[in-house]
């Protein structure tokens, strides 16, 4: 058993960032007082570009700088854009007085105790830093491996280089930072969100569930990839109310703020969580949940689970009007992304063809944003499935070209791995998409889209039953998901297929209610009930409204369209 005046120790696996200043000794001997303002200015740039990038420091000492991310490609990029903004500010100082970083990057294996961290994982990027040039970067083999496709920098390979204290060489790579032209990277116009402590309004005894409860999200959030999540500790010490938020947000650098509170009664427990606008103040999203503590551990888990499947859209919706929001003249790769994917989700085919222009616009800016990658392969993926391509198999060979390139930038994204099975399905081939859905919801639990497709390639191969759950899930986290009339309609086709035709009206309607009128899927499941259960004129109903804002429908485009193969299901429709 812990001593309970010992800290505990962890082990994970980390990108290690190690960073120190070149010469430190020799430009303090000149001038102390001079060195040192330098040096703190240098450290606030380096501190709030470490957090943008979604780092945390660990240990410092004197010109030192340790810290840790989530992933090599993060690391390398917060080096480049250290020794790229530190350049600049010294670039008018004489040489021999310039403040310069030597920077080394590694993977590996750290022990983690309180906020320290160490390990092996930790002295390789210590020596590798020590391998640097003044302005330079020398990253490992390990992270090499990472971040070479993910990032067009320009790599020197070193070879093999002895490490003081290892047996054994360690591969490295050098980057010459003064050297690089900056990647264009949509990273900073990116949304960030900080996660304030949640307040406590009962006993002291519930402490330990409101700082779980921040921690747990906190960790949830930086699943999600596509936007910063601020560490947790940099969110301590600021006001609630307002003003707190409003300081926090500029202080932090965030787009939104997340708060909340808990307050138990008995054996209930409630919380409340908000979402608000960083720099308004006005209130993005709110919610108040209550659960019976009948296991304190599980509530903590559904209610994570809950607020940050609500979260996620909720977040989107915001970024997307704010880019409409914004002149044209003015927009990011980011921006161009976010309104392409507004387009997208109004489902119509002047829209597809105006989200395909913005997104591609946004890759010719960014040709390594992913989101946009995955968006604009979901137009190819979405025009197939409505019958709006001309060329349904090119679009299919778009749709999968785009998604594997995103999976290639960073196979930690979940929405990238949604892509690929996304593309896979419409390509008929729901085998192949299963191992990349369920990658994708191994990365994040709360993405409905993935739990959508797999619930779908289950349903499709015949297995109705093992699928439903998926799709129940996918239902119940993102109730107000821009695809949800979809899964009701995938909802209804699960009944249809096993005969409860009466559950597939109710769900048929339901779809037909919440879609738009570009897919026929909620009318088609609509009429095929109605017809199995004899209400003929009804389907006919259905289906003549469908005729009407769809002209060109017809069961032969259904047939090319759908990813649906199955003989005995088809013969349900026809």
């Amino acid at each position: 058993m812990q001593p309970p005046n010992e800290q505990r120790v962890e082990r994970r696996l980390a990108a290690i960032f190690a960073a120190d200043v070149a010469g430190y000794s020799r430009l303090m001997s000149q001038d102390e007082a001079g060195t040192l303002r330098a040096l703190a200015a240098a450290r606030e740039v380096m501190d709030r570009l470490i957090r943008d990038h979604g780092g945390r420091i660990a240990n410092t000492a004197g010109d030192s700088v340790l810290a840790e991310f989530p992933s090599a490609v993060d690391a390398v990029q917060c080096a480049v854009a250290v020794q790229d903004r530190v350049s600049k500010a010294s670039a008018g100082e004489p040489e021999h007085r310039r403040l310069q970083f030597r920077i080394g990057v590694h993977v590996g294996d750290v022990v983690v105790r309180g906020n320290d961290l160490l390990g092996d994982g930790v002295n390789i990027a210590a020596r590798l830093e020590g391998l640097a040039e003044p302005g330079g970067i020398v990253i490992s083999g390990a992270a090499h491996g990472y971040v070479r496709k993910a990032l067009p920098l320009t790599y020197t390979d070193m070879g093999e280089q002895p490490v003081k204290n290892f047996d054994e060489p360690v591969r490295t790579f050098s980057l010459a930072a003064a050297a690089i032209p900056a990647r264009s990277s949509s990273r900073g116009e990116r949304p960030s969100i900080a996660v304030l402590p949640f307040g406590n309004l009962g006993g002291e005894k519930d402490d330990y569930f409101a700082d779980g409860i921040t921690e747990d999200i906190i960790t949830a959030l930086t699943r999600m990839r596509w936007f910063h999540v601020v560490a947790r500790n940099s969110v301590f010490g600021y006001e609630r109310g307002a003003h707190g938020i409003r300081e926090a947000a500029r202080d932090l650098g965030a787009s939104y703020v997340l708060e909340g509170n808990v307050r138990r009664g008995g054996a209930r427990l409630r919380l409340t969580a908000q979402l608000i606008d960083g720099a308004s103040g006005i209130h993005v999203w709110a919610k108040r949940y209550d659960r019976d503590l009948h296991d304190i551990f599980e509530v903590q888990d559904d209610l994570t689970e809950s607020i940050v499947a609500s979260i996620e859209p909720e977040l989107g919706k915001a970024e997307r009007e704010r880019a409409r929001a914004k002149r044209p003249e003015s927009l990011s790769a980011w921006d161009l992304c976010q309104r392409g994917m507004w387009h997208l989700y109004r489902r119509t085919k002047q829209d597809f063809t105006e989200a395909e222009a913005l997104l591609e616009r946004a890759l010719q800016i960014d040709a390594n944003l992913a989101p946009a990658l995955c968006a604009l392969s979901e137009t190819h993926v979405i025009q197939v499935l409505f019958g709006l391509a001309e060329n349904p198999d090119a679009r299919r060979e778009e749709a999968m070209r785009l998604a594997r390139r995103a999976v290639d930038l960073d196979d930690r994204n979940p929405v990238a791995h949604w892509a690929m099975a996304r593309a896979h399905v419409v390509a008929h081939q729901h085998e192949a998409a299963i191992p990349f859905a369920e990658a994708a919801l191994a990365l994040n639990p709360t993405l409905a889209w993935a739990q959508y497709l797999l619930g779908l390639c289950h349903i499709y191969s015949g297995r109705v039953k093992k699928g439903l759950p998926y799709l129940q899930s996918a239902i119940s986290l993102s109730p107000h998901d821009p695809y949800l009339a979809r899964f009701i309609a995938l909802k209804a086709e699960a009944h249809l297929f096993v005969g409860e035709y009466e559950e597939a009206v109710a769900c048929g309607r339901e779809a037909v209610r919440l879609a738009s009128t570009a897919h026929w899927s909620g009318h088609t499941v609509l009429a095929a009930a109605l017809g199995h259960l004899g209400r003929i004129e009804e389907a006919n109903t259905i289906m003549m409204d469908l005729l009407y804002h769809r002209p060109d429908f017809s069961r032969d485009l259904m047939r090319r369209s759908i990813s649906l193969r199955r003989d005995e299901f088809l013969a349900l429709y026809f």
